[in-house]
């Protein structure tokens, strides 16, 4: 997710328009390496998928009982729960049980962005929405106070500043790259799963009482502080269904898939690339070391391997160039020298059908057609892929290459970064579509397989 100068969430993400990652020391455990934190667990949780509307990019720029609890690393437990992952509009959604007894909260999934947060009312609200978090509700909720470390970070990965109000709790404000907000108070919470009876360590949470969003956010980048490195996760993985139109979500129930985690029964049909990793100088001023970046080496249209420079996909000095995998960005965008060949090839193959003079989303979509020649641009154009080390790449089918971003207007589903102020690659789940992405934090790598999402 893509967030502003303040902070952001979901562009994912994972871009650098002034990131503000969200790290703190966890409330109820010492800070360890981010590597020895991931236990090995064998259990797996499901859950569904679910997409709302949010904007196109939303990136943040800017103890051993509670183990036994969740099950981690004991070879016995291998509890499964299955939960949809649904489409409303084009992001992607999961329920999880938070609380005790648990409160069912919609969140939005995003591999770009560390702090998770819920919706909670407001207590001298009468009449709470019931899709609100409510605290007093819980067993296990507590407030975080203003003077806990984790109010007052000391560690680099986390810059954004904490105020304490008026009960000497901790706030937070989250300001997004859309213009949206979410404020309140940081708290420790729990997620309870009814039909395991297991429940995860207690989690630093955003509990937000101002945003205009209807949904939270589930933070899951390699932060300290994200959902997978708090819950002590060996690996997560999510299935994308497919999208019944070209780039629209039909009126209809949502198509859905499923958000895993642990270990995934289907991961010895998946390719694996290795996470990049990065000198603590290199990560200045422009790449984000808590993004899962992969080793992009190139990018086909069609049959054609396009004439794209190496240095549009190696992170430099300043740390421009990474590539990231970002569920919380619809669509994918590359850097100039990048973009620039993409759009060559695009015109060459179907310049003249162009929209002349339309671009969406603040410039930053430029290859746009009208719906009555979506059909056959699809086809001209052919399929697309993103090719990563090791032969391991995203294969788009021509048929999923144009996302309906307005009524009767399909675009390439391709953006530029540098209109976000991005600095980076970023590959958005419209091209994740019928995959599963699996997460494997342990051995720092990424692994993709095919799927019918449906039926995941």
């Amino acid at each position: 997710m893509v967030m502003s100068a303040a902070s952001s969430s979901s562009s994912s993400s994972s871009f650098f328009i002034l990131y503000f990652f969200f790290f703190f020391f966890l409330l109820t455990a010492p800070v360890l390496s981010r590597q020895s934190k991931h236990v090995k667990d064998s259990f797996s949780f499901s859950f569904p998928l679910t997409a709302v509307p949010i904007a196109r990019t939303r990136r943040n720029f800017s103890a051993s009982a509670s183990l036994a609890a969740a099950g981690i690393g004991h070879p016995a437990s291998r509890a499964v729960e299955k939960t949809p992952l649904k489409y409303s509009s084009v992001a992607l959604t999961v329920s999880l049980p938070v609380g005790t007894p648990p409160q069912v909260q919609e969140m939005v999934l995003d591999t770009g962005s560390q702090l998770s947060w819920v919706k909670c009312h407001q207590q001298l609200s009468p009449r709470p929405p019931s899709t609100t978090f409510d605290p007093s509700l819980s067993s296990s909720f507590s407030a975080v106070p203003c003077n806990h470390p984790v109010c007052k970070p000391r560690v680099p990965d986390y810059t954004i500043p904490t105020t304490c109000d008026q009960n000497r709790l901790c706030h937070y404000s989250y300001f997004y790259a859309d213009g949206t907000l979410a404020e309140g108070n940081l708290v420790s919470e729990r997620l309870t799963f009814t039909g395991t009876s297991q429940s995860t360590p207690p989690l630093v949470l955003g509990c937000a009482t101002s945003t205009a969003d209807d949904k939270g956010i589930l933070g899951l980048n390699l932060g300290r502080l994200s959902f997978p490195s708090q819950a002590k996760l060996s690996k997560f993985s999510y299935c994308v269904p497919a999208r019944t139109a070209a780039g629209s979500v039909p009126a209809g129930p949502s198509p859905t898939g499923s958000f895993v985690l642990g270990a995934n029964p289907s991961s010895a049909s998946f390719r694996y690339v290795s996470l990049m990793t990065f000198s603590h100088s290199q990560t200045k001023p422009n790449l984000d070391p808590l993004a899962y970046t992969v080793p992009m080496q190139g990018i086909r249209i069609g049959a054609k391997w396009l004439d794209i420079p190496p240095s549009a996909f190696t992170p430099d000095a300043g740390g421009s160039g990474q590539t990231m995998i970002d569920s919380g960005s619809e669509l994918t965008y590359l850097v100039d020298e990048a973009y620039s060949k993409v759009k060559e090839e695009i015109v060459r193959l179907v310049g003249p059908k162009m929209k002349k003079g339309y671009s969406y989303s603040n410039g930053e979509v430029d290859m746009c057609f009208d719906q009555k020649t979506a059909a056959e641009v699809s086809r001209l154009i052919g399929g697309m892929a993103f090719v990563f080390r090791n032969g391991v790449e995203i294969s788009v089918p021509n048929d999923r290459v144009l996302a309906e971003v307005e009524r009767g207007v399909h675009c390439l589903a391709i953006g530029m970064s540098n209109m976000l102020g991005a600095a980076s690659n970023i590959i958005g789940n419209f091209h994740q579509q019928s995959m599963w992405i699996e997460f494997d934090l342990v051995n720092r790598r990424v692994g993709l397989g095919k799927a019918d999402c449906s039926r995941a």
